[in-house]
């Protein structure tokens, strides 16, 4: 990891739960996670999690109105580092399809970390501890996720 660099890349489900008041639990845990991370400047996102997180707030059971939804897309954008899709990292992804058992959408996700070198990905949709070429998948609602090893 870069000095000053993201340590962490944080996917969409732990972006939805911070604002998601089905799952008060995962909803804490969610809130607390950004909160550290808008106070450390070390997490990142991928253009794709502002993207999806606005079509999902949108369509909940509570959904968001377009305008708070894009609202909280700028947040995200003021704390986080945006890291940006592009044609490589598009055809890491695909080959990651097929490699390593990846949705597309997940593959995005990892290839966007890795090409960045951003070595963790918070997330509950992978395996945690599971590492794939370099990046290691944390499951931010496993017993054993620990935020501030990672941000150490």
């Amino acid at each position: 990891m870069r000095s000053g660099w993201p340590a962490l890349l944080v996917d969409t489900n732990v972006l939805v739960y911070a604002h998601d008041p089905r799952d008060a639990g995962k909803q804490q845990i969610a809130t607390g996670i950004l909160e550290r991370l808008a106070e450390s400047r070390k997490g990142a996102l991928s253009v794709q999690c502002l993207t999806e997180f606005f079509s999902v707030m949108r369509r909940l059971p509570h959904s968001m109105p377009a305008a708070e939804a894009a609202a909280e897309v700028g947040r995200f954008s003021r704390f986080l580092t945006v890291l940006d899709l592009t044609r490589p990292i598009v055809l890491d992804a695909c080959r990651a399809v097929e490699g390593h058992q990846l949705s597309i959408w997940d593959a995005l996700i990892w290839a966007v970390a890795k090409t960045n070198g951003v070595p963790f990905i918070v997330t509950e949709d992978a395996e945690h501890d599971r590492v794939i070429e370099g990046v290691r998948y944390l499951n931010p609602f496993a017993p054993t996720f620990d935020l501030e090893a990672v941000l150490a």
